[in-house]
């Protein structure tokens, strides 16, 4: 995964962020989420320390944010886009607690990953709500089909959005 680092923040009055090059440290010259992130990447491709782990979300709309699992931050680079300079980050996904099973994790998990269309589609389908309650607040993508007996990620046809407690009720059977 490519992620693009922050923007500076946004100020009333002041300049438009997305005018404004990335920064990797505030006016006072402490660093900024970028700067640390930048740090870490140079430290691991130096061989100095092991890769940052990091925990992404993607946002489904205002307010609504997915979890999409847990990165290694491999690398980081900046490059021009719309006028600006901004810094980009390289993550590649982990499947699981076992860090020396890296290629087998990846195969797995690029296939166990909601994509953000299929998600958007359920939240949609699905009106924002659990479906066996109808509650609108801590709400997890589920497979119907468990990911670990076979279901699909890919299909909007096999996720269905439950609350947390649902969810933890259902674990991963089959109903």
């Amino acid at each position: 995964m490519i992620y693009e680092g922050h923007d500076v923040p946004r100020s009333k009055g002041g300049p438009d962020p997305k005018a404004q090059d990335q920064p990797l440290f505030t006016p006072s010259q402490k660093p900024t989420q970028n700067g640390l992130f930048v740090e870490a990447a140079r430290k691991y491709v130096e061989g100095l320390a092991p890769p940052e782990l990091v925990r992404v979300y993607e946002k489904i709309k205002t307010g609504i944010w997915s979890y999409a699992g847990l990165f290694r931050l491999v690398n980081t680079w900046r490059e021009p886009s719309g006028g600006r300079s901004v810094i980009k980050f390289r993550l590649e996904l982990i499947q699981g607690p076992n860090l020396n099973a890296e290629k087998k994790a990846a195969d797995l998990t690029l296939n166990r990953v909601i994509p953000t269309a299929v998600k958007v589609e359920v939240w949609k389908r699905d009106k924002g709500r659990c479906v066996k309650c109808g509650r609108k607040d801590n709400l997890h993508f589920d497979h119907i089909l468990p990911f670990s007996k076979g279901g699909s990620s890919l299909l909007a046809d096999n996720i269905q959005l439950l609350c947390a407690r649902h969810n933890i009720a259902k674990s991963d059977n089959i109903e």
